[in-house]
């Protein structure tokens, strides 16, 4: 089957075909994404009302470059999918209305997806990973450990109670002055730093739940940020130093915790994966690796374009979704706020975040 995926949740409008096959494995034919950091640069973070606004503007032409590149037409799909949220409404929006509007003029089955669901299934797209897996999800919106267990079949095991992991790199370069997008930027100035330079603390460290917290963290870097002000470039290479290593050894930590409680519950996990945005950061790979052998399990991270927000990563939902004959009507309403796993309960009060999640 061919599905189209459209992502427009956020700050990239994207759109991509992709094909699952008879046997379950899956191949992109097309994956455009167009970033929108240079309008929301100025502002130091996403503005709502540019994104939208922006999405509006460019997902016809998105979605007819995807086609294109696909080298198929609208009448050979096998269905639409969207992101029909959690994100920022009035992108969410967009997206989703498009989706019915192809699926309506082409009498075309609609699946509307959960955008962390996408995120959750992307490893087997890439990897034809086997569930049950345990899904390390991190973003600039999310910090959560999952049971993936089946197609809509999720159980959350751990999240963060105040900052998202992407939100607090976010946060932290803005405090230091860096530019936007803040998260690549804390990377690579830590990685001239001294990460022994300062004692940050390490949040959680030793809970034997799975959940996270960022906010005192990111109050001993603003501490010691207004102790030295003003910053010369070394001081600033030095605290985003101490401050990922301390992220690093918190995630590694609380996911050495999440996989005790998957293995409790579900048994062996067969893989450790991770997703978001924050994957793509190449620091974290090593604290993984030693995590997931910990735990005698296989640690797979999808390619960096398909760990940030992308419309294959949709389309798969949607393919996986519409492989089980699950479909949504014209009435699939876009949602600002959408739990993957229905039954969870936050343990403190959800981020908030950039995206408004």
């Amino acid at each position: 089957m061919l599905v189209l995926g459209i992502e427009t949740t956020c700050d990239e409008t994207a759109a991509a075909v992709v094909e699952r096959r008879a046997d379950g494995s899956g191949r992109i034919l097309s994956n455009i994404v167009r970033s929108q950091i240079d309008e929301h640069a100025p502002f130091g973070g996403v503005v709502p009302e540019i994104a939208a606004r922006a999405h509006v503007d460019l997902l016809d032409g998105i979605v007819a470059n995807a086609m294109r590149e696909a080298g198929t037409g609208f009448a050979q799909l096998s269905g639409v999918a969207a992101a029909a949220g959690p994100g920022l409404i009035g992108g969410v929006i967009v997206g989703l209305t498009t989706a019915k509007a192809i699926a309506l003029v082409h009498n075309t089955p609609l699946i509307a997806v959960n955008h962390l669901e996408a995120h959750a299934l992307t490893p087997r797209l890439t990897d034809a990973t086997e569930f049950p897996y345990c899904l390390f999800l991190a973003s600039g919106g999310h910090t959560q450990i999952v049971a993936v267990l089946g197609v809509g079949d999720y159980v959350r095991l751990g999240t963060t109670v105040d900052d998202a992991i992407g939100e607090a790199f976010d946060k932290i370069a803005k405090m230091l002055g860096l530019p936007y997008p803040g998260g690549p930027q804390v990377e690579r100035a830590a990685a001239s730093g001294d990460a022994a330079r300062f004692a940050f603390p390490r949040p959680m460290l030793g809970r034997p739940d799975a959940n996270f917290s960022l906010s005192g963290l990111k109050t001993a870097v603003r501490n010691e940020a207004s102790r030295l002000t003003p910053l010369e470039p070394q001081d600033i290479n030095d605290l985003c130093a101490g401050f990922q290593a301390a992220v690093l050894d918190s995630m590694a930590d609380r996911l050495g915790a999440g996989l005790r409680l998957f293995r409790e519950r579900f048994g062996a996990p067969k893989a450790l994966v991770a997703a978001g945005g924050v994957a793509a950061n190449q620091a974290i790979r090593r604290p993984l690796r030693e995590v997931a052998a910990k735990a005698q399990t296989t640690l797979m991270v999808p390619p960096p374009a398909l760990c940030t927000d992308n419309g294959a990563m949709i389309a798969w939902a949607g393919a996986e979704r519409l492989a089980l004959g699950l479909t949504d009507t014209m009435d699939a309403a876009p949602r600002a706020r959408w739990l993957l796993d229905a039954n969870a309960t936050a343990p403190g009060k959800f981020a908030n975040t950039r995206a408004g999640f």
